[in-house]
Order: structure tokens, then C-alpha cells, then sequence
């Protein structure tokens, strides 16, 4: 089962993304060779009108291949249907579609599961206070609601719980809203404990999130949720080029379906949910200005609109491909840790 919920949580969050390219093309009348759902030998394909659709053997990545997006020009397709000979806009938005689908369906999953079980404020109360852990020695309370973590505005718990991974050694100082109003700031130091080998530093409090019902609410949760999710993404970006978190903090396929398998377990909502993180996961990493990615392309594109003319497809290629080989080259370093972490 944990394979089968693996591969439908990928082939969804991948097919919608592929699905926003291939409809922006189709709209901007860019010929479309293939629309291909996972990667390697094809397991069946058909053909209607000028385009294949394909599914594929690994269920890790797709494609919309267009005319134009080579080097090469392919003197069987008119010159007015390839990627070339769109206006600047058409190609823009045939480019960040992808990332605008992915988008949308997470923020749809979000407000249908908050319809369906409520819609939690998303903000970072304490909901548990551990014996024999620093947080039971502190005047911290169930209810209390984090404020700060070492000066970083604590908006939502995702932020919470990543500044705690970051800054949990030493001290740390807690800007705290009791639940009879008043302000605190708390000194607070983590306990270390060894795991598995590693060391873990804990505090002893966990985290949630107040619930409300209806409409509205929920709509607020599936916009605030996402907004919070990427925040935190953009922080996590932020540490691992400073150092603060390490490559060994990421996950690949391996790790991914590991944690398909614990989402699986704690039920199908938990399931549900993992779709429309891993969307806005592959929406924001495709945002990068990353050669290979799509915000690389969007790089390009605006290079071009700078300069008032593209750069050269051979010289765009040759970087797209380079990038390539060093995203393969850390998949394969962050896929070797996800083994390494299920062998333990």
C-alpha cells in the first residue's frame, strides 16, 4: 500500500504541474510532441492529433515536450507553432504554468480539508507540556502562544518548528502570550538526547493550532497555509546557503516515500495532505533561478526582456544542461543519506 499511495501522491503532484504546461502550449498554439507522466521506458502511450501521451515506467518526473525548445529546428512544424515564434507573454506564462497548477491544487486540498475537519488558525499555541523536559521547569502553559524564537517572528507553527531545528543548541529566548493575556520572555534551554546516533535537542512543549468551522475560515487556512509554507521554504533556502542547515536536512524519492508510508499510516487526510505540500514543494523549487528548473527559464526570459533580445538557444541549452547534471548529481548524494537513514 505505502508504494501504491507513493506513486499516486507523485503522479499527482507531478501530472498537475505538466498539466499547466501542456494546456498554456495548447492555448498559445505551441506544437506539443509528448506529455509524458514519469520518466524512463514508456508502459503505454497513444496518439491524438499531433501529441503523444505517454505514461511512463518511474513514476518521478514528466515532461510536455514543445516544438522549439531545442537547438535543433524541426523543419516539419510550422514555423508559427513553435516556442520561438510566441510573443514574450505567451511564453512567460507557457513556462510558470506548471507552477501556478501546482499552486492552485494545493491551495484547493487545503480548503476542502479544512471544510471537511476545520480550518486550524495555523498560528503556534501549546498544546502539551512534557515532564522531566526544560519547558515543565519554565513558567510556560498549555495555550500559551509563541510570539518569537530568538527574535525571529514566530507567525505560524511551520516557522516555529523550523527556527527550532536551526537554533535549538544554547540558549534560547521565548517571546510567550499567556492565555490571561500578558507577555513573557523565557529563557529556555533544549535537552539534548542522542538518537540513533544523532543528537536531538528538545524542549519538551509540542505545538497546534486553535480550530474554526465554515466557509470563510477555511478559505483563510488554504491561502495563510500555503503563504506559510512557502516562507518557511524560503528560509530553509536561506539556511542551507549559510551553512545553518546541511543537504543531509533534504529528501528524495527515498525519503519521500518513507514519509508517504508514515502519512499512510496516520490515515488518508494525512495522505491528502502530503499531496498538497510535495505541490507546493515542486511549485516553489521550480520557481528557483536554477538552470534546468522552470525559473530558470524565467531567468532567461527576463534577461531577455532586459537586453531587448534573447539569449542564443545553444548558449541556454548548454546551461539548462549543465544544471541538469549537477541536480543529478545531488539527487544521487541526497537519495545515498535517505538509504543510508533507512538502514539505521
Amino acid at each position: 500500500m505505502t508504494l501504491l499511495y507513493f506513486i499516486l501522491v507523485l503522479s499527482i503532484t507531478i501530472f498537475i504541474h505538466e498539466l499547466g504546461h501542456f494546456l498554456f502550449a495548447k492555448k498559445a498554439g505551441i506544437y506539443v510532441y509528448e506529455f509524458s507522466l514519469g520518466m524512463g521506458p514508456k508502459i503505454f502511450s497513444f496518439k491524438k492529433a499531433e501529441t503523444i501521451y505517454a505514461l511512463r515506467l518511474f513514476p518521478i518526473g514528466g515532461f510536455v515536450q514543445m516544438a522549439g525548445e531545442e537547438v535543433e529546428i524541426d523543419e516539419k512544424v510550422p514555423e508559427e507553432m513553435r516556442m520561438q515564434s510566441k510573443t514574450w507573454m505567451q511564453r512567460f506564462l507557457t513556462v510558470i504554468a506548471g507552477v501556478m497548477f501546482n499552486f492552485i491544487l494545493a491551495i484547493f486540498i487545503f480548503f476542502i480539508l479544512a471544510i471537511c475537519s476545520g480550518a486550524p488558525d495555523n498560528k503556534p499555541y501549546l498544546t502539551k507540556i512534557y515532564e522531566g523536559y526544560p519547558a515543565s521547569s519554565s513558567s510556560l502553559q498549555v495555550g500559551d502562544l509563541i510570539l518569537s524564537f530568538n527574535g525571529k517572528r514566530t507567525y505560524s507553527s511551520d516557522r516555529l518548528l523550523l527556527e527550532m531545528q536551526v537554533h535549538a543548541k544554547g540558549n534560547t529566548v521565548l517571546e510567550v502570550l499567556h492565555t490571561n493575556g500578558t507577555k513573557e520572555i523565557i529563557e529556555i534551554k533544549a535537552k539534548k538526547e542522542i538518537e540513533n546516533g544523532t543528537a536531538i535537542y528538545k524542549f519538551g512543549f509540542s505545538v497546534g493550532n486553535q480550530i474554526q468551522k465554515g466557509f470563510i475560515p477555511a478559505l483563510k487556512y488554504a491561502f495563510s497555509k500555503t503563504i506559510s509554507l512557502v516562507d518557511q521554504m524560503v528560509h530553509i533556502i536561506f539556511y542551507l546557503c549559510t551553512g545553518k542547515l546541511g543537504i543531509d536536512n533534504l529528501s528524495g524519492p527515498v525519503g519521500i516515500y518513507n514519509i508517504v508510508g508514515e502519512s499512510a499510516r496516520a490515515g488518508i487526510m494525512n495522505v491528502i495532505f502530503l499531496i498538497a505540500y510535495l505541490c507546493i514543494n515542486v511549485g516553489f523549487i521550480n520557481l528557483l533561478p536554477i538552470p534546468a528548473f522552470d525559473g530558470g527559464r524565467v531567468l532567461f526570459m527576463i534577461i531577455e526582456k532586459i537586453k531587448g533580445k534573447p539569449i542564443t538557444p545553444k548558449t541556454e541549452n548548454i546551461i539548462h544542461t549543465v544544471g541538469l547534471i549537477l541536480l543529478m548529481i545531488l539527487m544521487v548524494v541526497i537519495t545515498g543519506q535517505d538509504i543510508m537513514r533507512l538502514l539505521k
